[in-house]
């Protein structure tokens, strides 16, 4: 959508799985957007898989790399109840400034960015309305966030995932990323968690100058 076509690396990799297009719909794809949506979660090591997927063409394996969450055995960030999910708030830095260098500085909405905590068999409701940790995610990542817009990212707006707790497509109700509780057993109550407290004084806008200069946001 800013050149016209896939990156050339994608079309050395993807090949013929690729559509083509003409010179005149090249031309019509260039700009054809009004922003770009990121959603970012955590980050992880990433290294050459070292093999041809051959017959195993996937887009899951199109990429040719292994992630990983740790190396020699130290996790790559502060962790959470989820496994895959650490928290990176650099990454969202790194990759918005990516975005700006490659694609002429568009303009960019964090569509998503959340965490969540795992449900188990002991898991009570104040276990997930004490979110404390959610907060410290939100606070890191929009404090990096903050420094990314004074480098000159074309940041318009930031969406928390979630407001409420739900069914997710991957992980079903396994995992909670609202800030706002919901009760599954008693009629869908619902109810403030400390992060949705704590989101709706950050965006009152006489507090957010001093909430961006928090000791809590010092994540390095």
């Amino acid at each position: 959508m800013v050149y016209g076509d896939y990156p050339k690396i994608m079309r050395e990799i993807v090949g013929h799985r690729l559509p083509n297009f003409t010179k005149e719909q090249s031309e019509m794809i260039k700009g054809s957007f009004n922003f770009l949506g990121v959603n970012y979660y955590t980050t992880e090591y990433a290294e050459d898989s070292g093999y041809d997927t051959g017959a195993n063409l996937s887009y899951t394996t199109d990429s040719h790399v292994n992630t990983s969450t740790e190396k020699n055995g130290i996790p790559i960030c502060e962790s959470t109840s989820v496994s895959w999910l650490h928290i990176c708030p650099w990454g969202l830095r790194d990759i918005l400034l990516y975005i700006k260098g490659r694609y002429k500085s568009p303009t960019i909405i964090i569509t998503e960015n959340g965490m969540g905590y795992l449900v188990n068999s002991s898991s009570t409701m104040s276990d997930f309305i004490n979110d404390n940790l959610r907060i410290k995610y939100h606070s890191v990542h929009l404090s990096y966030l903050s420094k990314t817009i004074k480098e000159g990212v074309d940041v318009r707006g930031y969406f928390i995932w979630s407001f409420l707790d739900n069914f997710e497509w991957g992980e079903g109700y396994t995992i909670r990323y609202g800030i706002t509780y919901v009760d599954y057993v008693n009629g869908l109550q619902r109810y403030f968690k400390n992060s949705a407290l704590w989101f709706h004084n950050f965006l009152k806008k006489e507090n957010i100058a001093s909430a961006t200069n928090s000791s809590l946001l010092c994540y390095e």
